[in-house]
């Protein structure tokens, strides 16, 4: 990031009738999330306690991060809530910068008819940006943001958690885990550093969110497995069957029939009379 003395008005809170900002008793009001300082998809500029910085694209190891951070988030979101990468949200009068991922409601604040305030922010911190992390932290937490996360990508990687308390990063173990109502499941930081856990997570995540698509491979798992021991049970018993046959019991994802199946493989003394699906009377 180059830090270069600003150009912009940072004395009004926002444009007037541009929507309601937030008030705190004796404090000047918050301006509307989304009433900037820079040009948003214009130039790469964020205000950071009135210093304009430039946010240029990233190199390694930051922009691999950032790409991991994103695919495993977005895995754990729960419902109600949705991600954003690089979100430019106005944080002070003085501040204007997004966070490198968050986390927020979806809908609108009933306050301001705008989006939601984010709920958690993560940001990746090189050497460089420490600086700005800090402040960027302090920030994002006199707004409201409940909980801010950093990355440290340079030396001895780590994940760690801001404290309003002593107003500083605090490390968190690598087999800690974060907790919060907008994750369907407790985030595992080591998720947020290697790349084999991050992938097991994302697979646990979607599976609490009971994804169709993984457990339609469930079913067909189980039932490839029903289908392979109701094969050895009638070649146990003996039961005549040609290769067609044994197909059709392999190729056959329907579990409610292969239980009726492996109920009749006890009795039955062909494959007909196996597969041969009772007359009503």
């Amino acid at each position: 990031m180059d830090e270069n003395p600003t150009g912009y008005n940072l004395k009004a809170p926002g444009r007037q009738g541009s929507g309601s900002s937030l008030r705190l008793p004796g404090r000047e009001p918050f301006p509307p999330l989304d009433e900037h300082l820079v040009e948003p998809e214009v130039t790469r500029d964020e205000i950071i306690g009135g210093r304009r910085v430039v946010s240029m694209p990233a190199l390694e190891p930051h922009a691999s991060q950032q790409s991991d951070l994103d695919y495993v988030l977005r895995a754990h979101v729960a419902p109600g809530y949705k991600t954003a990468a690089d979100l430019l949200t106005r944080h002070a009068v003085d501040s204007d910068f997004a966070s490198d991922a968050c986390v927020f409601r979806r809908g609108v604040d009933p306050e301001t008819g705008r989006r939601p305030l984010e709920d958690l922010a993560f940001e990746i911190v090189s050497e460089q940006r420490e600086r700005n992390a800090t402040e960027k932290a302090a920030a994002m937490h006199r707004r409201g943001v409940r909980r801010i996360f950093a990355i440290l990508v340079k030396g001895e990687r780590r994940v760690c958690e801001w404290s309003p308390e002593s107003q500083s990063w605090r490390s968190l173990a690598a087999d800690a885990q974060i907790e919060d109502p907008c994750l369907v499941k407790p985030l595992a930081v080591a998720a947020l550093l290697d790349a084999a856990v991050a992938d097991n997570a994302v697979i646990e995540a979607l599976a609490a969110k009971d994804n169709p698509e993984l457990r339609r491979r469930e079913d067909a798992a189980e039932a490839k497995g029903e289908a392979k021991a109701l094969l050895k049970f009638l070649d146990a018993r003996g039961i005549a069957m040609s290769e067609a046959q044994r197909q059709e019991i392999l190729h056959c994802h329907d579990l409610a029939q292969l239980d009726r199946w492996l109920v009749r493989a006890a009795r039955a003394s062909s494959f007909d009379e196996l597969t041969s699906e009772p007359r009503e009377s």
